[in-house]
């Protein structure tokens, strides 16, 4: 199936965001299995202190069937352990409440094979939280012109990344059922949505995260501004909300529904043009304020 959504590999977002607020952290990877939960244990009982641990979704017991497949770049927090039990306590995104995992399915999933990413028990952790934290100004606008340039600094011949891979995809999506007939077309359909809206990295639910971001940063820095952009990405945010919809719509293929792939291009052709224009003029306000 396609791709349509990517991220940058485990931990890097964590790395970046602890070194520049000062916060200390320390982490590995393990060859040898044991030496990985006996250093998890170790972290989380003697020291207090949660671990992230990076892992592979497949076999989590307590996630959905539906949401099961063979990404091992999944972030979870273990906060607890039951020695008796031998269970752990875990706060994971995709649950919406704490639920617990065993020992050995936990070892299981911390070194799952195959998949889209080398697991080694990777863990991470915060060791301690400097005694005063930095002029968040500054960082808050390094942060939005960083994310102007990952969407709109490509040119055009770079089809795939930022608002140049929505537009390339508004085209290619077009194509789906006459390339790979309407089974395939579907399946891959339903992999779009699901990487978007369920468990994947974009969407409506990134762009609303990115409006509140934006809200309490005009909070933060002073700069007004950044509220009317707060409500731009919300819009586009309901437009990428109104293209899964029509795109589930198609998938399920009702009597009476009449939405097409060509409307499914069209939809994604004015997102895409609808993000490059907000990503420009977002950045021309943040380097206004340039430190």
């Amino acid at each position: 199936m396609p791709v349509t959504s990517f991220r940058t590999f485990p931990g890097v977002l964590f790395k970046r965001v602890t070194k520049i607020l000062g916060i200390k952290t320390a982490g590995g990877r393990y060859l040898n299995q044991e030496h990985a939960m006996r250093d998890m244990d170790r972290v989380l009982l003697e020291y207090g202190k949660p671990v992230g641990c990076v892992v592979g979704m497949y076999y989590l017991p307590y996630m959905p069937i539906e949401y099961r497949f063979h990404f091992n770049g999944h972030n979870i927090c273990i906060v607890g352990k039951d020695e008796q039990t031998e269970e752990y306590s875990v706060i994971d995104a995709n649950a919406t409440q704490m639920v617990t995992i065993s020992r050995k399915d936990l070892e299981k999933v911390r070194f799952a094979k195959g998949g889209t990413y080398p697991l080694m028990g990777q863990m991470y952790w915060i060791k301690a939280m400097p005694k005063q934290m930095p002029d968040l100004k500054p960082l808050i606008i390094k942060s939005i012109q960083k994310t102007c340039r990952n969407m709109v600094s490509q040119p055009r011949f770079i089809p795939y990344v930022g608002a140049n891979g929505i537009l390339y995809l508004s085209k290619s999506i077009r194509k789906w059922e006459a390339k790979w007939g309407k089974r395939r077309a579907k399946l891959n359909l339903a992999q779009v949505i699901r990487m978007l809206e369920e468990i994947g990295t974009g969407g409506a639910g990134f762009r609303f995260m990115y409006g509140a971001f934006l809200q309490e940063a005009a909070d933060v820095t002073g700069i007004d501004k950044f509220n009317e952009f707060s409500k731009r990405i919300t819009d586009i945010g309901d437009m990428w909300r109104t293209f899964a919809y029509k795109a589930s719509r198609i998938y399920k293929k009702r009597e009476g529904e009449t939405f097409t792939y060509d409307d499914l291009g069209d939809l994604l052709q004015q997102i895409g043009e609808n993000e490059r224009s907000f990503f420009l003029d977002l950045k021309e306000v943040a380097n206004q304020y340039t430190m």
